[in-house]
């Protein structure tokens, strides 16, 4: 299963899907090149135990009605759970992408693993707020190293289709997010917090495949380092890259604030404006997922086709309508509203991911980790933010207040667009 074709060589197998990444314009698709090869099995492998990864992530989340329950917390104690598990995560990725850079780590994936693992234990097992939050820190550290090192796994399987490979990657973490919810409500729920317990048993499958992961990975980069590097003829300048990440950690900002207004709140919002039992607002819950997994598909590949550009400028200011208007919906809007914006608003994250790894080539782990490190940095602490606001005002407030977020899309308009867009895949 590591080499992904029973029987064959190892190191002819390495020789097919290894060659030199063309580089062309940030935003741009790389033309199709001979020889060039995508390796699915290993891009299937990768995606499956981002499904386990973010599964058991979005486990937490989906039990926050049973911890504010069972530990009288507050909407504030709600949020710094979100706050310690994603800002953990997020000040740790970059500078472990940095590190595997330079120094490559190809088990580390299978360690990082094990720290979840961990985690899900001494959450099944906690008694008090404090130990919930070391819990869910554990947690964080093994998203923390998984998700620099396994994007960069993708990139090398990719053959040069980075956006889909970005897209197939992620959209295994966001149909894991999906699941959670339902697990909570149809395993967690009814057996209770010990029950968290049994999720450890998928920690150690995602452990073992990452190993798998690892050795080609291992095998990938020595084939790959007796290939010579090709110099990019259309490289920025160093202050436009410098504004282009600015404006794309702007766009992660307004992206990944709402995101986590419907990931940690939504629930509360429908049970407090429409009456739901917890189990029916979980079961809305993995609607809006489930829809962000289709948006996670379909933004990498578009932006192959048509320039990643677009993408952004189009996933991020395109759900302002809806947005706005979702505050004043009934249930069945609102449940309408919430999957087109989870749809479109996703699939920019491909796109801004790959886009940025074109701005910086050569810096794949350090890139990977500050935006996947963003995405859970600005969650946890717009999670937390959205917490005191909900206490001091409404919960509906709140979503009142995100509705305007999307707006800062309107900067996507000043990212650069060099080239000639590539209509191959």
């Amino acid at each position: 299963m590591g080499s992904g074709i029973r029987g064959a060589p190892r190191h002819c197998y390495a020789k097919k899907i290894v060659s030199s990444t063309p580089l062309t314009a940030p935003g741009v698709s790389a033309p199709s090149t001979p020889g060039l090869k995508t390796a699915y099995p290993i891009l299937g492998i990768i995606s499956f135990c981002h499904f386990l990864n973010d599964m058991m992530q979005s486990l937490m989340p989906a039990i926050y009605p049973l911890l504010k329950q069972s530990f009288h917390l507050d909407f504030a104690q709600v949020g710094m759970i979100t706050f310690t598990n994603q800002v953990l995560a997020s000040l740790l990725q970059p500078l472990i992408g940095s590190y595997t850079d330079k120094h490559p780590q190809p088990y580390s994936l299978s360690a990082g693993m094990g720290f979840t693992l961990i985690g899900l234990v001494m959450l099944s097992m906690a008694g008090s707020f404090p130990f919930i939050l070391l819990a869910v820190a554990m947690v964080g550290i093994g998203s923390s190293v998984f998700h620099p090192e396994s994007s960069r796994v993708a990139r090398m399987a990719s053959g040069g289709q980075h956006g889909l490979a970005q897209s197939v990657f992620q959209v295994g973490g966001n149909a894991g997010s999906a699941m959670g919810p339902l697990l909570a409500a149809f395993i967690v729920l009814p057996h209770g917090q010990s029950s968290i317990a049994w999720f450890s048993a998928v920690a150690l499958l995602g452990a073992i495949l990452l190993a798998k992961i690892g050795a080609w990975a291992k095998l990938h980069r020595k084939v790959k380092s007796k290939t010579k590097a090709v110099a990019d003829p259309n490289a920025l300048s160093s202050k436009k890259v410098t504004i282009s990440i600015g404006i794309l950690i702007a766009l992660i900002f307004s992206k990944f604030v709402y995101m986590a207004s419907l990931t940690s709140y939504y629930t509360f919002y429908l049970i407090d404006k429409f009456h739901l039992p917890v189990k029916s607002a979980q079961l809305y819950l993995f609607v809006f997922l489930g829809a962000v997994a289709v948006g996670t598909i379909l933004g990498g590949p578009i932006g192959d086709r048509v320039g990643r550009k677009y993408v952004i400028w189009g996933s991020i200011l395109g759900v302002l309508p809806f947005t706005l208007i979702m505050p004043y919906a009934n249930l069945f809007w609102t449940t309408v509203f919430s999957a087109i914006i989870g749809m479109v608003l996703s699939s920019a994250f491909p796109a801004i991911v790959v886009y940025a790894q074109e701005l910086l080539p050569g810096r794949v782990g350090m890139i990977s980790g500050l935006f996947f490190g963003l995405a859970f940095g600005v969650a946890g602490i717009g999670a937390a933010l959205l917490g005191q606001l909900a206490d001091h005002t409404s919960i509906g407030f709140v979503y009142h207040v995100c509705s305007f977020l999307p707006l800062i899309g309107l900067l996507a308009v000043f990212l650069p667009q060099m080239g000639e867009k590539s209509r191959n895949a």
